[in-house]
C-alpha cells in the first residue's frame, strides 16, 4: 500500500474511533426516529421486570411476538453497550468500528481482482520498458 493511501485510511480509522469512542457519550438518550414511530400511541412504564407498554402502538405487536426481547437482545453489543452495562457506549462504539474495519478489510482482500496486489494496479506500468 502506498504511503498517501495508508495515511488517508489511518486518518479515517482514527476519526471513526474518536467519533464512536468519544462523541457517542454526547448522543441523545431519547428514542431515535424509528423508536418514536413504533411507540406512538403508547406510554412506557418502568417496572421491576423491565419496560411495560400501555396504550396501542406498533411496538406492542413486536413485544407480543418476542416476549423475551428481540433475537439480538442478548448479543455482546446490544443497546449500544458492552454486555448491557451502562456507561460502556464509547467502548461499544470502538469495538464496532474495529470489527467493521476488520470485516471490510477482509472482504476487500477476498474480492479484489485476481492477480492484483496493492502495489500493482491494472493499467499502470511496472517500470519495465
Amino acid at each position: 500500500m502506498n504511503l498517501p493511501r495508508h495515511r488517508f485510511l489511518l486518518g479515517l480509522l482514527l476519526a471513526a474511533l474518536v467519533i464512536a469512542g468519544g462523541l457517542s457519550y454526547l448522543a441523545s438518550p431519547d428514542p431515535d426516529g424509528l423508536d418514536s414511530v413504533t411507540l406512538h400511541g403508547c406510554t412506557v412504564s418502568e417496572t421491576a421486570a423491565g419496560e411495560h407498554l400501555d396504550g396501542t402502538c406498533i411496538a406492542q405487536h413486536a413485544a407480543a411476538q418476542h416476549p423475551s426481547g428481540h433475537r439480538m437482545a442478548g448479543s455482546p453489543l446490544a443497546d449500544y453497550a458492552i454486555g448491557g452495562h451502562a456507561g460502556t457506549t464509547g467502548l461499544a462504539g470502538i469495538v464496532g468500528v474495529l470489527v467493521t474495519a476488520l470485516a471490510a478489510g477482509l472482504l476487500f482482500r477476498v474480492l479484489r481482482r485476481p492477480g492484483t496486489r496493492s502495489g500493482n494496479r491494472p493499467g499502470t506500468r511496472s517500470g519495465k520498458g
